[in-house]
This record gives C-alpha cells, sequence and structure tokens, in this order.
C-alpha cells in the first residue's frame, strides 16, 4: 500500500484552510490550475470526491472530512522529520476558536500554562467570536479545535451553560413600558430567547445595546441600561436574577461543546483533553453553586 503524495495532500488542506482554490495557489505560490490538478490526482487517488466545489467558500466532503485530520498530521509529521533533520526545532500549529464570553480569564491561563509547557514546538492560535461563527469556521476547516456554545450536546464533549434572566438591581428596566434589552449581535445565541421570552409576556421592547463582549453587557445590564439572558457565571452584585414571579420562564439550555475532528494532531488532542479537564472542574463548580 503506497502513502498519499504529501504534495497531493498540502494542496487538499491548503484549499480547505485558505477557503478556495485562488487563495489556496497563491498560499502555495503555484498556479490556481496546478492546486486543482493536485486535487484531481488526490481524489483518483482516494477514490472519493474530497472537496465540495458547489458553494463558496469550498467545503469538504463526508471522504474529505476524514482525510483532512491526517493529511494535517503526516504533513505535520514531514516538517518534523525535515526539521529533526536540520537541526531545527518544529514547530506545530493548534487554531483554536473559543466563545467570547468565555475566552477571557477563565481560560486565558490554562492556554498560557498549555503553551508555556509546549514550549517552541507550539505555535497556539486563538480566535474568540460568537458560537454559530466559531462553529461555520470549524466546518470549513479555519480551526482545529473549537469550544462553541450550542443548543444541543452533539460534539466530542459538551457542558451545560447554566444561564439567567438579568435585570439592574438599583434601576430596575423590566417594569419600564418599552422594556430596553441589552444583547450580543445577531446570529449570538442568547438573543432570540431573550426576544421570545418578552413576546410571549405581550411586552412591547426595544434593543437598547448590542455588544459582542461580555464584559459590556454586564455593565449595560447593571448600570439600567437593559435586560439580558447571560451564563449565571456572569452574574454580578449589581445585577437582580429574574424568576417566576417576576414572569420569567426557566432559562433555556445552552451548551458549551468541544469540537476536533478525529484524525486531530497530538498537540491538538492534548489542548483538547486540557480544556476538557477544565470545562468538567467549571460544570462541577457551577453545579454546586446552583
Amino acid at each position: 500500500m503506497t502513502m498519499y503524495d504529501p504534495v497531493l495532500l498540502r494542496s487538499f488542506v491548503a484549499v480547505i484552510e485558505q477557503g478556495g482554490f485562488t487563495r489556496a495557489s497563491q498560499a502555495l505560490h503555484l498556479t490556481q490550475s496546478t492546486v486543482s490538478q493536485h486535487l484531481r490526482r488526490l481524489e483518483d487517488d482516494v477514490g472519493h470526491p474530497l472537496v465540495d466545489r458547489s458553494g463558496t467558500p469550498p467545503t469538504t466532503t463526508e471522504a474529505g472530512e476524514r482525510l483532512l485530520g491526517y493529511a494535517r498530521r503526516l504533513l505535520a509529521l514531514g516538517d518534523e522529520a525535515r526539521a529533526a533533520m536540520d537541526g531545527t526545532p518544529a514547530q506545530e500549529t493548534v487554531r483554536l476558536g473559543v466563545p467570547e464570553d468565555f475566552g477571557g480569564r477563565l481560560l486565558t491561563p490554562v492556554l498560557a500554562d498549555f503553551a508555556r509547557r509546549r514550549g517552541t514546538g507550539l505555535r497556539l492560535e486563538v480566535t474568540t467570536g460568537l458560537g454559530p461563527q466559531l462553529l461555520a469556521g470549524y466546518e470549513r476547516g479555519e480551526y482545529d479545535l473549537v469550544l462553541a456554545k450550542q443548543r444541543h450536546a452533539r460534539a466530542v464533549q459538551a457542558w451545560r451553560e447554566p444561564l439567567v434572566w438579568l435585570d439592574s438591581r438599583r434601576h430596575p428596566c423590566l417594569s419600564r413600558a418599552s422594556v430596553p434589552v441589552a444583547a450580543f449581535p445577531e446570529g449570538g445565541l442568547y438573543r432570540e430567547e431573550l426576544f421570545g421570552w418578552l413576546d410571549a409576556q405581550r411586552r412591547r421592547w426595544h434593543v437598547a445595546y448590542v455588544s459582542p463582549q461580555l464584559a459590556s453587557l454586564q455593565a449595560a445590564v447593571a448600570d439600567g441600561l437593559g435586560v439580558s439572558l447571560l451564563p449565571r457565571r456572569a452574574a454580578l452584585p449589581a445585577h437582580r436574577i429574574l424568576g417566576a414571579r417576576d414572569g420569567a420562564p426557566e432559562p433555556p439550555r445552552i451548551w458549551l461543546a468541544l469540537h476536533h475532528p478525529a484524525g486531530a494532531s497530538p498537540a491538538t488532542l492534548a489542548l483538547a483533553e486540557r480544556l476538557a479537564q477544565h470545562c468538567t472542574k467549571l460544570a462541577q463548580a457551577a453545579s454546586a453553586a446552583a
């Protein structure tokens, strides 16, 4: 059994990671037709289509998704072998996506410790964003590993993220004729649930404050700029948690989910394990405090 040609694998990975044939050819310093030929030859060798070319950007097929993780590992091993023979230290890149409201002090100490322990052999690239955007980026091959908020537990591993309805303790908003709302931008998970609750109560409401940053929403609620739906861990002394007597329903179920491909690199799997340990501890602490 022969190995897949690393040159062909590199073009395949580049098409997915760069989001198209044009950018892949630029990154590889090849013509676009050469990259296309490489991909066709690899698909012939594998015996399955690897890339769905119908959309923009192109995405992996089911077979392509299976091969992508292995291709990255094979290319990384090749780079590592070359570095070892050249006497230069090998470096592996891990691209991590995390929710904006989870990527601050809750997570940065863990990431920094992991990076220090791996030393110069690891290049860690972290991006924060909204859950749907992170998951879409993961599907496009932009991340090796993702922690994202979602409405179901389908993932490598998942943990409940308890939510609470919040108002200002000193400057309540819920009693106003038109209830001001402080929310994440369009695409944020909690946004539609918040609007749905007020609609169900037949309350007039308006969006008064929008921010992609948790700290800004915390401050907006505390100072009376709007009610919001946020993680329980984000509740501050200046907030009042709303309950049944306020007409607030049971908060929706949201999950913090960990995603990575089956063929992820050793460094990616090691980081995934470290993140899973950390998320489990946070979930246990939240359960004990509830």
